[in-house]
């Protein structure tokens, strides 16, 4: 698996990025793809372990490390090692349905349990994923793969983000015929909407639902179930209709933000997925536009943090997806608050290899704000404390307080408030589950963290033929999470229809 020595032989190498000052100058991905040759060499990387903690998926301190998609990862860098790129996609594809997707938003947990990465740098295994399936499309590789019998069975998939795509692809090729309901005018969820375009093209997703179509799934865009609007359709409609519903709609209750003259602010805050959403809507409706071009428009919809003092409350990807978009719309600052202590740069003793590693981490966003601001934007263990605004309720400048825990309560350090100006402040602090109106539509029952209640290990609600998957099953997580979630609900309707 791999070249025997291939892990002594060669030191790992990332892909080259397009340096900051020039990828600012649009939303284009700006990752340069290695050439062939060198990618194999990155393959052959990949050691004869005997056992492949990177496809294992194990919970180690409550964290999962390894592809939870289980992977096989030692199989096709193997092909890759050896140039065989079309086998290296059969083995590939045999696993994953969007490896387009993982390739590019992943944060890799196959790479966090990578022999190699004991006493030295983990293969590449990201990259080596995204090339494989890339060059995959180049060459003619990916073809429609459309039933040979289908079985008569209608079945309805809600939401047409990572879990809903998994289960229309895994069920459509089981024989059955899906059709995907999205209310938003594209599909993708918050792989379109949530993730800006630098880090997913738009087009790639793009790609995958005409391929998807071809094989026969039907997606049907701007239709709410359980909405009021004239396109919408009820939830009685779906049950009449479909031998089967599986609802993937998401973990999209943001939470708010709480801090003194909060309710004061008119203008000038936003949820950091409005923002995200807004900018990406408007990117995709530029008439003519070149690949990743920066969004302009005149519309009031339209979010710009060009020229503003920006605030982004809360840390992890969104908050980093949200410094890129903002240091690419030209804003005056960007300062992001996260209310956890700064990581260390390096693994503790206490978290060893092969835990999920809790490490700081600076990413493309925070990389982009240092190269302009000529420092970190992040400020740990800080929040709002309180808010100010003029006599129209424009935002006008925050005052942040340092903070730590005590147990489970947050407590404020007194004397460390510090006044901040603030033109726009983005609310980047996670989800607290699902929307209430698709749940009751279908009368599906949620648990106290407000994501949909089945059985352990299960897909089917309390109401029969009504499954659901995704983050509105498990909450907010991860895409290759959501993924999983949409191939076992798949397995389990499918077996509900067929008995088998």
């Amino acid at each position: 698996m791999g070249k025997m020595t291939g892990f002594l032989d060669y030191e790992r190498t990332d892909n080259e990025m397009v340096s900051p000052e020039n990828r600012l100058k649009n939303f284009a991905e700006f990752h340069i793809a290695m050439d062939e040759e060198k990618r194999c060499e990155q393959a052959a990387r990949c050691m004869n372990c005997g056992v492949p903690l990177c496809q294992s998926a194990v919970k180690l301190s409550g964290m999962i490390t390894g592809c939870p998609l289980h992977n096989l990862i030692p199989e096709f860098n193997d092909e890759l090692f050896k140039g065989h790129i079309k086998e290296a996609y059969i083995r590939l594809h045999k696993i994953s349905n969007f490896p387009e997707f993982t390739g590019r938003v992943c944060p890799a947990l196959c790479e966090k349990a990578c022999m190699c990465g004991l006493n030295g740098k983990a293969v590449t295994v990201h990259e080596n994923e995204l090339f494989i399936i890339e060059e995959a499309f180049k060459r003619g590789y990916v073809q429609p793969e459309i039933p040979k019998v289908r079985s008569g069975m209608k079945v309805a998939v809600v939401g047409a983000g990572p879990a809903g795509l998994a289960a229309a692809d895994d069920l459509n090729y089981r024989g059955h015929s899906v059709t995907v309901f999205e209310r938003e005018e594209e599909i993708g969820g918050l792989l379109m909407f949530g993730i800006p375009n630098m880090k997913l093209d738009k087009d790639v997703i793009l790609r995958r639902k005409a391929l998807m179509e071809a094989e026969g799934v039907v997606f049907k865009t701007g239709v709410n179930i359980g909405g009021k609007g004239k396109n919408d359709i009820s939830a009685k409609e779906l049950e009449k209709n479909y031998d089967a519903i599986v609802l993937c709609c998401g973990a999209k209750e943001a939470r708010r933000l709480s801090a003194e003259g909060i309710d004061k602010i008119k203008s000038g805050m936003y949820l950091a997925v409005d923002f995200l959403t807004k900018t990406t809507k408007t990117l995709l409706k530029t008439k003519n536009r070149l690949p990743g071009e920066l969004p302009k428009s005149d519309s009031a919809d339209f979010i710009t943090a060009a020229g503003k003092n920006v605030v982004i409350v809360g840390g992890g990807d969104t908050g980093n997806d949200c410094i890129g978009t903002c240091m690419r719309e030209g804003a005056k600052s960007v300062i992001a608050l996260e209310m956890m202590p700064e990581p260390p740069v390096e693994r503790l003793a206490s978290n060893p290899w092969p835990e999920w590693p809790k490490v700081k981490k600076t990413d493309y966003g925070h990389e982009e704000a240092i190269s302009v601001f000529g420092k970190d934007p992040r400020e740990y263990s800080t929040t709002v404390k309180s808010v100010e605004t003029d006599k129209d309720g424009k935002l006008k400048k925050i005052v942040t307080v340092k903070v730590h825990f005590e147990g489970r309560s947050l407590v404020e350090e007194a004397g460390t408030e510090k006044e901040i100006p603030c033109d726009l402040l983005l609310i980047a602090a996670g989800f607290t589950g699902c929307e209430s109106y698709v749940t009751d539509a279908f009368k599906v029952k949620r648990t106290d963290r407000n994501v949909v209640e089945t059985k352990e290990d299960d897909y089917l609600t309390n109401v029969d033929k009504v499954f659901t998957a995704g983050d509105m099953h498990r909450g907010q997580s991860l895409v290759v999470h959501a993924i999983v979630e949409g191939k076992s609900a798949a397995a389990e309707v499918d077996k509900y229809l067929m008995g088998y």
